[in-house]
């Protein structure tokens, strides 16, 4: 008893009881913050192993089953976007990233950071007009920081998105990512799939394959991908983004020899027109019922010119395709090329516009991207 009390008044004696539950309540509430934060990361970011010849389990699923639905109907708006490197400002030293450092020839420092994450969220807020977009992919993504940032420090924050990203071996470090609204999309995994080029020494994005259900039931499949760019020629360079568009073509082959009615989505930055040999690659399925849809395939539909602008010249690079069976949940007309004149320079004497990208050459502009986002709504029966 002698000790116990003489234990008591030396605590009392240096820090007073409220401080003490103060302090244990910090101490929980932090606990139960990076307890939540690591629940988040295991459930968002756990790439799955693919090993062999056989159907990885991920691919191991029934063909889609009627559903009784409600009559009601729900709306599942899809974005893709190049946000034109979107980098942190931390030197990763197994990445050439030097450029997009605050020392760097970019001088990318934090507040050039932040205004660009700030209008990449601006973006996606405007093309979801009264909602945002239920799914969006991205390219020229760094990692998984610039991710938690736009979700957590932009005024998206109030969507409740969740991520995944790839884990590729670009030699500048930007990857492809999906972001997703939880009530609309319930995820169920993803994979970082390596694409295997003919020239051995290439390094490249990954494609990011993303699997989850939807609302009524159904299953969605999603790749994001960004194929080779042109640099060093379209014609040099074209046997790599070929070897993407037969590789990408066998993914999703995969996932028809278990459900002949799958609901895919390929969407990305194909640095190739819908008319060039890897998309019409990419298309052609083994029957004509696997064949896919370039909902962005025809420039006699298209509401603008292309998605970006090189040389005086427009392209669509930027493309959505999806499977005959998700097409016959697609709005009719809704594929969309998203360019708003806050996305566009001041028009020249000529009438033409570019794409209000964030650097010319070395010189900071302070605009969004060199690329317009693509948009594309449909109606889920539930």
């Amino acid at each position: 008893m002698y000790h116990r009390k003489k234990k008591a008044i030396n605590i009392k004696n240096r820090l007073p009881i409220p401080a003490i539950s103060g302090f244990i309540c910090c101490i929980l509430l932090w606990l139960g913050y990076c307890d939540a934060r690591s629940q988040q990361r295991e459930n968002d970011h756990q790439p799955t192993e693919t090993s062999g010849n056989n159907v990885p389990e991920y691919r191991r699923h029934p063909e889609n089953q009627n559903h009784e639905t409600t009559g009601k109907q729900q709306d599942f708006r899809v974005m893709f976007y190049n946000v034109e490197n979107l980098f942190d400002t931390y030197d990763d030293p197994s990445k050439n990233d030097n450029e997009f450092l605050p020392n760097g020839t970019m001088r990318w420092a934090p507040g050039r950071y932040y205004r660009h994450l700030r209008k990449t969220a601006q973006v996606i807020s405007a093309i979801g007009e009264w909602g945002t977009p239920a799914i969006c992919g991205l390219c020229e993504v760094e990692n998984d920081t610039v991710l938690v940032h736009l979700l957590n420090r932009t005024p998206l924050r109030e969507q409740h998105y969740s991520y995944c990203i790839t884990t590729g071996n670009d030699p500048r470090g930007i990857n492809v990512a999906l972001i997703y609204q939880r009530d609309k999309f319930k995820y169920l995994g993803h994979s970082s799939e390596r694409i295997p080029f003919s020239n051995k020494r290439k390094r490249s994005r990954d494609i990011l394959h993303v699997w989850g259900e939807l609302i009524n039931g159904e299953r969605l499949d999603i790749f994001v991908c960004h194929f080779p760019s042109r640099s060093g020629g379209e014609k040099e360079s074209e046997p790599d983004r070929l070897d993407a568009a037969k590789f990408l073509r066998k993914l999703c082959d995969s996932i028809y020899k278990t459900n002949n009615k799958a609901n895919i989505i390929v969407m990305g930055d194909f640095n190739d027109n819908p008319y060039d040999k890897s998309i019409q690659t990419l298309l052609k399925g083994s029957q004509k019922k696997y064949d896919l849809v370039n909902l962005f395939g025809d420039p006699e539909k298209l509401n603008f010119h292309g998605t970006h602008k090189f040389q005086g010249e427009w392209s669509q690079l930027d493309q959505m395709i999806i499977s005959r069976n998700w097409n016959n949940h697609l709005k009719k007309n809704s594929a969309q090329i998203f360019a708003p004149d806050f996305l566009l320079s001041k028009k020249n004497n000529r009438g033409e516009q570019n794409p209000l990208r964030k650097y010319t050459g070395k010189t900071y502009k302070g605009g969004y991207s060199d690329h317009l986002p693509i948009v594309a709504d449909f109606s889920l029966p539930f």
